[in-house]
């Protein structure tokens, strides 16, 4: 028999964290991870028209570590599992791939290529996850430092594979 994809323990307007504990579905916990949720999709959505194959194959890889993103924010783990190394990892990708391209001269607008009109997209959840954690810290609860940074930085990278995408194209 197949498993069940409802169970019916959220009728009632909770949700559970990986520890077991019902929270609300408006917490704003649930709020941060489901919103990364939404940038993992667009992101999927984004590598599926990538046209450069190093930008898909980052995609990919950043799409499996929103998984432990989310996973991390939902279990309130005593320690991060996205670390300074998956910060630092961004910041690598974002060099190398802004080595490549010219210095900006005005300012970007998105449409010039569905790929990186997807891709600013999803720039813009970022940022709105990034606040939505934010909102959890501000409010007292735990979040660690590295998951905030991480989502800056991928801000900051989904803005450069724009414009790889605008500029290079395929390689």
């Amino acid at each position: 028999m197949a498993s069940s994809v409802y169970t019916k323990t959220g009728d009632a307007g909770t949700t559970g964290l990986y520890t077991g504990e019902r929270v609300p579905k408006s917490s704003l916990r649930v709020e941060a991870y489901g919103t990364i949720d939404e940038l993992q999709a667009f992101l999927g959505l984004a590598r599926s028209y990538a046209e450069n194959a190093r930008v898909a194959t980052e995609l990919y890889d950043i799409e499996r570590n929103l998984w432990t993103l989310m996973a991390d924010i939902a279990s309130l783990n005593a320690a991060p599992v996205i670390t300074e190394q998956h910060v630092k990892h961004l910041e690598k990708v974002i060099d190398r791939f802004d080595e490549k391209l010219e210095p900006l001269s005005n300012f970007v607008i998105p449409g010039e290529k569905q790929s990186s009109a997807y891709l600013h997209v999803a720039r813009t959840i970022t940022r709105r996850a990034e606040r939505a954690l934010w909102r959890v810290l501000d409010a007292g609860e735990s979040v660690h430092e590295s998951n905030l940074k991480y989502l800056n930085r991928l801000s900051d990278l989904c803005f450069i594979m724009c414009r790889v995408e605008e500029e290079i194209g395929a390689e």
